[in-house]
């Protein structure tokens, strides 16, 4: 009498680990090293620093033209790679988008206002003093209120994000910080008890959102028309790569030299400000990452989710408080701050997403 054998499937492969290029590998060590060329350069080329930091988009606006130059370099691939067609599709798995608009936009902002106004106008104030106090809780409420654009990729990718999920929730992002950025800033800003031009505020969005994403949206289409989609992705896009990286790394290099007496004179203030931003990084993450679960949202959208509800635009941050409040104010420096503690703080919340992976696991968890 035959048997029939009987054959066990194989149990599903392990992920292979990402295999990340030496940029972001070391994203901590460029971080500092930028910090200590910018620093370097701003103390000891003063007069070079000063004519780079004149160079104004338009006279008195403040915005810093080779910075503007930087961005759009960096923030102009980013926007190109986003489909906004897909904004379509996501209908059909909108709890992950709308957990991460919830935080990002009625959480984020107001809360990190919350923080601000209880560390440096009571905790910290007799360490900083009134006018810092607002300066600095101005600084860190622009900084939330932009969420992240370009570096989210890079978190999604190290957390085996889904990419296509990653570009509609930076697209939806996007679109919104076109209309709520400047009110939620002149809102915040202003009960901080600081004057808001409205007029500088729009000329940054313009800047550093319109203008990117105008021009990364017309290329995109007229390339793809042009030349194919295939070509665009895989052989147009991919060439940008290595000048997204060099613009952000002199981005923080330009940054640094501009804030360098600010951040060598106040070095005790720029522990304390990191502390509202620390708290805020991780309150916001696990928020976004525990409602993720609890509404049982695949692992490859929340961790992308949660990091983008817990990272900051701070390009855009930095250069609309710097055209606020010029390049020396306590905006500026609080916002160079969030620029010091963003990396790091970031790669270990994805370390975190990467070991609870398995609590997103079982029938309860569609795929993505």
């Amino acid at each position: 009498m035959a048997t029939t054998a009987t054959h066990t499937p194989p149990a599903p492969a392990e992920p292979r680990p990402k295999r990340m290029s030496a940029f972001e590998r070391y994203l901590t060590v460029w971080v500092g090293l930028c910090m200590v060329v910018g620093v370097l350069l701003g103390r000891t080329l003063p007069g070079l620093t000063q004519s780079l930091r004149g160079l104004e988009i338009g006279t008195g606006s403040q915005i810093n033209g080779p910075i503007a130059v930087l961005i759009w370099l960096m923030v102009v691939p980013m926007m190109m790679k986003i489909d906004f067609a897909a904004l379509k599709g996501v209908t059909r798995r909108p709890k992950g988008l709308a957990v991460t608009l919830v935080v990002n936009w009625l959480v984020k902002p107001f809360g990190m206002f919350a923080l601000g106004w209880l560390f440096f106008q009571h905790l910290f104030l007799p360490l900083i003093g009134d006018d810092l106090a607002r300066q600095y809780t101005a600084g860190v409420v622009i900084l939330a209120a932009a969420p992240c654009t370009a570096m989210v990729f890079v978190w999604s990718y190290l957390t085996d994000g889904d990419p296509a999920y990653t570009l509609v929730q930076v697209a939806a992002n996007d679109l919104i910080m076109l209309v709520l950025f400047a009110p939620i800033v002149g809102l915040l800003v202003g009960v901080a008890g600081l004057a808001v031009p409205f007029d500088v505020i729009l000329l940054s969005v313009a800047v550093f959102i319109v203008v990117p994403l105008a021009v990364g949206v017309f290329l995109r289409v007229a390339l793809v028309r042009a030349k194919g989609r295939e070509w665009f992705e895989r052989g147009f896009l991919p060439r940008f790569q290595p000048v997204a990286v060099a613009a952000l790394l002199a981005t923080l290099v330009f940054i640094f030299a501009f804030q360098a007496d600010n951040i060598l004179k106040n070095p005790l203030h720029v522990g304390l400000i990191a502390v509202p931003i620390l708290i805020q990084v991780y309150f916001n993450s696990s928020l976004t990452y525990g409602l993720m679960w609890a509404l049982r949202v695949p692992h490859s959208i929340a961790a992308p989710g949660a990091l983008i509800g817990a990272s900051n635009f701070f390009e855009l941050a930095v250069a609309t408080a710097i055209a606020l409040y010029g390049p020396e104010s306590g905006a500026a420096l609080a916002t160079v701050v969030g620029v010091l503690v963003e990396v790091p703080v970031m790669l270990s919340v994805c370390g975190f997403c990467n070991r609870t992976r398995g609590w997103f696991a079982g029938p309860a968890f569609p795929a993505a």
